[in-house]
């Protein structure tokens, strides 16, 4: 049976390739790459002659079919992407589901992880961990998830680029609290590496100007004072929003009244306001 193998590549220093993953793109008849150039700087280094394809969001479908009838024909692969352990948070997922519903194997082969790297250098208790890639880049469900974000009570890692990193950090000092310990890693394992250490409001005030690099933010979890607070801050909304309601208001006007006089999310001041609507049309 002919095997698909998931190779991690290195996130910077070439260095980072393991023994096993050099002797397995040798060995494969076709490397399936994101970036066929950026590939090949790799493959150059270690002097592997392997045959490039692209694999990349955009052909990602019409490639995995051609993928099984390579398998089909004994031949085994290896599936890359630019940097790191393919399918978190780049392309390949549907390749992989493609190839195992045809019966073919599938086997990884571990190296490289940048959320894994920025996660034991952070200084922030490892375990539990909950990673969440890069967040949404607007509306409602970048608030959502950036409220799943502010509420866990572990760590959490995430991706950003660069140019919304200022952003992120603004976002997450207004859900969290400026106090919330972070840390921010940029360009891990290359030559200019930094993990910035300290709290939100530190990290955004350090990154306020222009960044340079692929960046990894690992969050703090919510403490138990900080959810006894919520837990306070939701009753307060709940009570507030029982009142308007009572006085004949709109929802909408009461989800906004109660955001607004409490700082609460807009997104958890609707649902509040909403379900208290929803139980007194009811009784």
């Amino acid at each position: 049976m002919a095997t698909l193998y998931i190779v991690s590549t290195p996130i910077g220093n070439l260095g980072d390739l393991t023994y096993r993953a050099v002797e397995v793109l040798g060995s494969v008849a076709r490397i399936l790459a994101e970036d066929t150039r950026r590939t090949r700087i790799l493959l150059d280094h270690y002097d592997i002659a392997t045959r490039l394809v692209s694999a990349h969001e955009h052909n990602e479908m019409a490639r995995a079919e051609k993928v099984v009838e390579w398998l089909d024909g004994g031949d085994d692969l290896a599936l890359v992407t630019d940097a790191g352990t393919p399918l978190v948070s780049d392309p390949g997922q549907r390749i992989v589901r493609r190839v195992l519903d045809a019966g073919h194997a599938v086997v990884p082969v571990p190296g490289a992880s940048a959320a894994l790297a920025a996660l034991v250098a952070s200084g922030l208790e490892p375990e539990p961990f909950t990673f969440f890639g890069f967040a949404p880049r607007s509306g409602r469900p970048r608030e959502e998830r950036l409220e799943e974000v502010s509420s866990s009570p572990h760590v959490v890692v995430l991706y950003e680029s660069p140019n919304r990193l200022a952003a992120l950090l603004a976002d997450l000092v207004r859900l969290c609290g400026a106090d919330r310990d972070v840390a921010v890693a940029r360009e891990l394992t290359k030559l200019h590496e930094s993990v910035f250490r300290g709290t939100l409001a530190e990290a955004s005030a350090y990154y306020a100007g222009e960044v340079v690099g692929e960046v990894v933010v690992v969050l703090a979890g919510r403490s138990a004072a900080a959810a006894d607070t919520a837990e306070a801050d939701e009753a307060a909304a709940r009570a507030l929003a029982a009142g308007l309601l009572a006085e004949g208001r709109r929802p909408s006007q009461v989800a906004r009244d109660v955001a607004r006089r409490l700082r609460m999310p807009r997104n958890r001041a609707y649902e509040i306001t909403q379900s208290l609507a929803e139980e007194s049309s009811e009784s």
